[in-house]
């Protein structure tokens, strides 16, 4: 405290020097009406320049709880658009079930991406969402922008999917415009663009053209979005063409995803699971 008073005491003319300025200062614009005026519109100006800072500060660091709530709110719209769809197939069909508890063929639960790779061949995303949520293996995972992979391994609170990223998965997919479908494979190199397989030479794929999930395998539903075309190659001797479809969802910007429960997976596959043991 010795020190303060002693400072003060040292600078005591600057110190004088500056009361006075904002004195007069103060007299000005309380005895001059255009001073005042514009004193005030400029202070206005400030504060709220001030304000608008501060509240941009804080809407950033709500941002992770205004994502997780869009995303909650994402996952609940495409489960009554499920809903929705049902009951519209089951209206125009001549003998819809009487059980409307079997409308709903999807569920979905809103994750967040803890870890995420997209510089290795074979690529893993990790989600805050395990058994707790009902999260099994098999799941799709589906962004707002598109397909994103399946769920892989779960433990209580968490899981790992194995992203579209992954040399290994495969995606049954359609060629929108012309109804033809194929599968989707990552090739390992570049991380916007993926490999679309299987589609015949008769058929006229253009660069632009949509490529959307086909729903065949039970997992993702009918019509999720993978991307465009963006290449399109054929060979003198290939019977299918080659072609590249850019990513509709940038990988290295994933941050809440949505898991998607096919209720009747299990259900399909058992079918099936028959059906190829007659085979054989």
């Amino acid at each position: 405290m010795e020190r303060l008073f002693y400072f003060i005491y040292q600078y005591r003319a600057f110190f004088t020097f500056l009361v006075l300025e904002v004195f007069c200062f103060w007299l000005v614009v309380k005895n001059n009406e255009y001073q005042g005026t514009q004193f005030f519109n400029s202070s206005n100006t400030i504060v709220a320049s001030v304000n608008g800072f501060s509240q941009s500060v804080r809407d950033y660091f709500l941002l992770s709880n205004v994502n997780a709530t869009l995303s909650a709110e994402n996952a609940g719209l495409r489960r009554e658009l499920e809903t929705y769809h049902q009951r519209t197939y089951l209206t125009d069909s001549v003998a819809p079930p009487p059980d409307s508890s079997r409308i709903k063929r999807f569920d979905f639960v809103s994750a967040k991406v803890v870890n995420n790779h997209v510089d290795l061949t074979k690529n893993f995303i990790t989600i805050n969402k395990g058994r707790d949520a009902g999260i099994e293996p098999g799941m799709a995972v589906i962004s707002p922008l598109g397909a994103v992979g399946k769920v892989k391994l779960v433990s209580e609170h968490y899981g790992v999917v194995t992203s579209l990223l992954h040399i290994d998965v495969m995606v049954s997919s359609v060629l929108k415009r012309t109804g033809h479908f194929g599968s989707v494979q990552w090739d390992g190199r570049d991380p916007g663009v993926i490999r679309f397989n299987f589609i015949p030479r008769h058929v006229k794929p253009l660069v632009g053209d949509t490529v959307v999930t086909s729903g065949f395998n039970s997992v993702f539903p009918e019509g999720i979005m993978v991307g465009t075309v963006s290449e399109v190659n054929l060979s003198n001797e290939a019977l299918t063409y080659d072609l590249r479809v850019k990513l509709s969802q940038d990988f290295r910007k994933l941050s809440f995803l949505t898991v998607v429960k096919s209720v009747y997976k299990s259900e399909q596959d058992s079918l099936e699971q028959v059906v190829n043991a007659m085979a054989k």
